[in-house]
């Protein structure tokens, strides 16, 4: 089968080789499906880079987080997935920019059957993940407001309309006009562009001095420190991704004190839901010096997966497809995304 796999560490377009590479074969619980779309993610770039510590595998490793394809074979426990069209993650979060992908149940999902398969694997992964931030983790509510940064991203453009849909007011931060469009189109009602802005102080003059109540943050670094100077009194900050540099992953981010009085939450979120019989304190990464391990469990994926196909339903949400690419044009199209200016997500198409 065809692969795109990490051979050494660059830039996308250095790192990258597309292959003839073995076949996975599925264990217990798992599935293989035939890919007809995969996504690029950021981490990738840093997988390519080396700099992604949490999936770090031994080189040559076939990249690629997520996908669409059909079920064609399964592992022990896994039989009634044949056949069915899905959106799934490779296993170990890696291995789905190729023709085929070996991945666990837990991480798959039937794919929405009024979606194609591009629009369907521009689904997956950013309403979940902003609905498991969102909903899952924040308790965001009706009528309060939500500071949401990448705005016109995969991830923040998802944010953006569950938000609406909850009957919240967003304040979307971009980095440009394009982006500053598309997102008033998704329903934010104050768009700040970063680059011209301080957003801090536009959040506190939309609430009054009171502060936002959620902040969704998929950037990190310095700008997780300024959107603590605008998050009010009992606010969720949600720490989404690190955009703004990997390396941030691993800097202590705020100190007791800044807890203490700022009388806040600071709320981690992954994608990873596992089945519930594996212990939680495993991890699947040995390098990460985490002290423990949290994934949501599968039935919380199934939940979630439910009330995002009714919001679907309604057309209260659709995924935003920013670009679409063939898949021998994968490595250019990853080195592009690296210059973030890139809007909603890139298909990858067979």
């Amino acid at each position: 089968m065809r692969a795109w796999q990490v051979v050494r560490h660059g830039r996308p377009t250095e790192a990258l080789a597309l292959r003839e590479a073995p076949e996975p074969v599925p264990g217990p619980g798992e599935i293989l499906v035939r890919t007809t779309a995969s996504v690029l993610n950021y981490n990738e770039v840093d997988g390519c880079h080396g700099r992604y510590l949490t999936i770090d595998p031994a080189l040559p490793y076939t990249l690629g987080m997520e996908c669409v394809g059909v079920v064609v074979g399964a592992g022990a426990g896994a039989e009634s997935w044949l056949g069915r069209r899905v959106t799934a993650s490779g296993r170990g979060g890696i291995g789905a920019h190729a023709d085929l992908v070996a991945g666990s149940t837990a991480m798959a999902f039937e794919a929405p059957p009024s979606l194609d398969d591009v629009e369907a694997a521009a689904f997956f992964y950013p309403f979940h993940l902003a609905c498991l931030g969102l909903h899952e983790r924040g308790r965001l509510a009706a009528g309060e407001t939500v500071l949401i940064h990448a705005a016109a991203g995969g991830v923040g453009s998802a944010a953006v309309q569950l938000a609406v849909a909850a009957g919240a007011r967003v304040i979307a931060v971009v980095g440009d006009a394009a982006k500053a469009e598309l997102v008033r189109k998704l329903g934010a009602e104050i768009v700040v562009n970063h680059r011209k802005e301080d957003f801090a102080a536009r959040a506190l003059e939309a609430t009054n001095g009171q502060g936002v109540d959620v902040c969704f943050d998929g950037v990190g670094g310095e700008t997780m420190m300024k959107s603590l100077a605008c998050l009010g009194r009992g606010g969720r900050h949600l720490v989404i991704g690190f955009a703004s540099g990997i390396e941030a992953e691993e800097v202590p981010m705020v100190s007791g004190r800044v807890l203490c009085f700022g009388n806040f939450d600071i709320v981690g979120v992954i994608l990873s839901y596992t089945d519930a019989a594996i212990a939680p304190h495993v991890t699947p990464y040995a390098p990460v010096p985490v002290p423990r391990f949290n994934p949501p469990i599968s039935e919380i994926g199934l939940r979630v997966h439910a009330r995002l196909l009714g919001l679907l339903e309604r057309r209260a949400i659709r995924p935003i497809v920013g670009q679409r690419v063939p898949f021998t044009g994968l490595a250019e199209a990853l080195e592009a995304m690296e210059s973030r200016s890139t809007m909603g997500r890139i298909i990858v198409e067979r």
